[in-house]
């Protein structure tokens, strides 16, 4: 088969040219122009070695570079991901529309983040600029289910037996003070006595320890290339609601669509360990008593979401300083360099 621009030869079930682009006759291919091209469903497509196979949505060729995991067709936009059994084309690769597309625009957002304090004003005052660029950086979005398991102190009721402690010792101190002579004892025994009292409020082992369930639902983003893993979101959540199916034609000419060096196994890994985290977080700032903890996760087949990521890199004396914004929502997914 030969493409019917340029007349380069192509794959027989090619929908656009591997070498200039142009999209072929859909009577040929059968391929809907409505859609964009999806692969239809997660298969082994070639063995993990090879050094070229062809894209499960349009036939063009790909040629996996070392150490890439996930690499997303030029062309038509399918993706696919090296598994231990191969390579595979992946089901479920989706993207955020891009909304923020401007530097200008960023250069607002940068600005409202300074007016609310969020950012510090010097910081683009003192600072030189190295470049804003955007990106279409590959996360992996990893459904996980926890479940934390944990005792602690029944704050609510310490408190409460504190200063009720707190009360009587002030009251039997009073009745035993303002005797004359006899008051200089009787405040001694005060003393003593609410000492005795405040220990066991607080120290004595008195409290009551219960036992407690936080189940949390989260559908966590790793990012998936080593590179851009300090930018890494660790409270941060996408628009999920807003992505639609990958289409390489709404992405802006000239913008880089990033492959991925980040496999589904670990991005599991890493959705396990920074949910582990959060889920310490939100006990520990639920109860200051807390005596155990444990927290289990379940993690299901992760879903490949591309965002539109502004950089905004700067120089401050020396010391560099990055912005990662959320091309989509215009919010700030991370900062380096700025404590």
């Amino acid at each position: 088969m030969y493409c019917i621009k340029c007349g380069s030869e192509i794959p027989d079930d090619a929908v656009y040219c591997p070498k200039c682009g142009f999209k072929q006759d859909q009577g040929k291919t059968g391929q809907d122009s409505s859609h964009p091209a999806q692969a239809t469903g997660e298969k082994i497509i070639a063995a993990s070695d090879v050094t070229e196979l062809k894209c499960p949505g349009c036939g063009a060729p790909i040629k996996p570079q070392i150490g890439e995991m996930i690499i997303t067709c030029e062309y038509c936009g399918a993706s696919i991901s090296l598994a231990n059994e191969g390579w595979k084309s992946i089901e479920s690769n989706t993207m955020l529309p891009l909304k923020i597309q401007t530097t200008d625009e960023v250069t607002g957002i940068i600005k409202r983040l300074m007016d609310r304090g969020l950012l510090r004003r010097h910081m683009e005052e003192k600072s030189t600029s190295e470049g804003i660029f955007l990106s279409i950086v590959p996360y992996w979005i990893v459904p996980a289910s926890a479940r934390s398991r944990y005792t602690a102190v029944d704050t609510g009721e310490e408190i409460g037996k504190v200063a009720g402690t707190a009360v009587l010792a002030g009251l039997l101190g009073s009745a035993m003070g303002g005797r004359g002579r006899i008051g200089m004892g009787g405040g001694m025994m005060g003393g003593m006595l609410m000492g005795g009292m405040m220990m066991g409020g607080m120290g004595g082992g008195s409290g009551s320890v219960r036992s407690y369930t936080l189940d949390q639902n989260y559908n966590y983003p790793v990012v998936a290339v080593k590179g851009l893993t300090e930018y890494q979101p660790r409270n941060y959540t996408f628009d999920l609601p807003d992505r639609v199916i990958f289409d390489a034609s709404k992405v802006p000419k000239g913008t880089k669509v990033l492959n991925g060096d980040i496999g589904e196994d670990s991005a599991k890994n890493e959705a396990k360990t920074n949910v582990d985290q959060m889920q310490s977080a939100m006990v520990h700032q639920k109860h200051h008593g807390v005596r155990s903890l444990v927290t289990e996760i379940d993690t299901s087949d992760p879903e490949l979401l591309h965002v539109p990521v502004w950089f905004a890199k700067f120089d401050s004396k020396g010391k560099k300083i990055a912005l990662v914004i959320d091309g989509h929502s215009g919010n700030l997914i991370n900062s380096i360099g700025l404590d």
